[in-house]
């Protein structure tokens, strides 16, 4: 059985690092092709295994079966246009999309397969799914809390996991998360709106990732709480996203898809 060929892109970043390491270590998988931007330091060094690391995006992915992307929104969408064009699935890490350009991702569903979460991580996935059991049953009397911690380097806030946790709550309960969420508390607030989900965010240090959500009720409280100790976790959960796409035809799927728990 041939291997899947693996295009990275941001492979001098953080989780492309590490991406790096996780494709070299599967038997099933091979680095076809490692991606930076123009100008940086690292274009023309062995990313492993003899494969160059270039900015030449068309010219990196042809021939690979999957790139998978935890860089920037617009250089995502850059990104998606060229696989669109070549055929080549895609796996998006990236976070921070705005409509419009998750509607973009929809659309090139349509050609070639797509994994988009806003967390790769199998627990975290198995968290979204415990939510949606606890939001049922906690559907009233509680007030629900997502806290979530990151590292000092990270852009956006709350985290696309700490708002894919507020997705999977506010579907769950009926409600529309652009109307209930609460992003930040400060001064004379008056008593909370039991019909809010309210979000906490923490920036600091070098924490790769904590998601809690807490239902507070009277004379209780439930904490649904993830850990993230490695950037292993998502960079396994993205390779399995690429077996995934590899197994299926077009389409526009996530982990839930991918771990078969819809």
């Amino acid at each position: 059985m041939s291997k899947i060929k693996i295009a990275i892109a941001g492979c001098g970043g953080r989780m492309g690092k590490v991406l790096l390491d996780c494709v070299a270590q599967a038997d099933d998988l091979v680095l076809h092709a490692a991606l930076e931007h123009e100008g940086n330091a690292l274009i023309g060094s062995d990313a492993g295994g003899g494969v160059k690391i270039i900015s030449d995006v068309e010219a990196a992915l042809q021939g690979a079966d999957a790139l998978i992307d935890f860089t920037r929104p617009e250089g995502t969408m850059e990104h998606l246009a060229i696989c669109r064009r070549l055929g080549v699935n895609l796996v998006v890490g990236t976070t921070g999309l705005n409509a419009q350009q998750k509607a973009q991702l929809g659309a090139a569903a349509q050609d070639i397969g797509i994994v988009f979460a806003p967390n790769m991580s199998v627990g975290v996935n198995l968290v979204f799914k415990l939510l949606e059991t606890a939001s049922r049953v906690l559907a009233h009397g509680y007030d629900i809390e997502v806290i979530e911690a990151h590292h000092r380097h990270k852009v956006d806030a709350p985290s696309g996991t700490a708002l894919g946790m507020g997705e999977v709550i506010a579907r769950t309960l009926g409600r529309d998360l652009e109307q209930c969420a609460v992003y930040g508390r400060e001064g004379v607030t008056g008593e909370r709106d039991p019909s809010t989900i309210g979000f906490a965010t923490v920036r600091g240090g070098d924490i790769v990732g904590d998601h809690t959500v807490l239902y507070a009720g009277i004379g209780e409280r439930i904490e649904i709480t993830h850990k993230a100790s490695s950037r292993a976790t998502f960079a396994l959960g993205a390779l399995r996203a690429a077996r995934f796409l590899a197994e299926n035809k077009a389409g526009l799927y996530d982990m839930q898809d991918v771990l078969s728990l819809k």
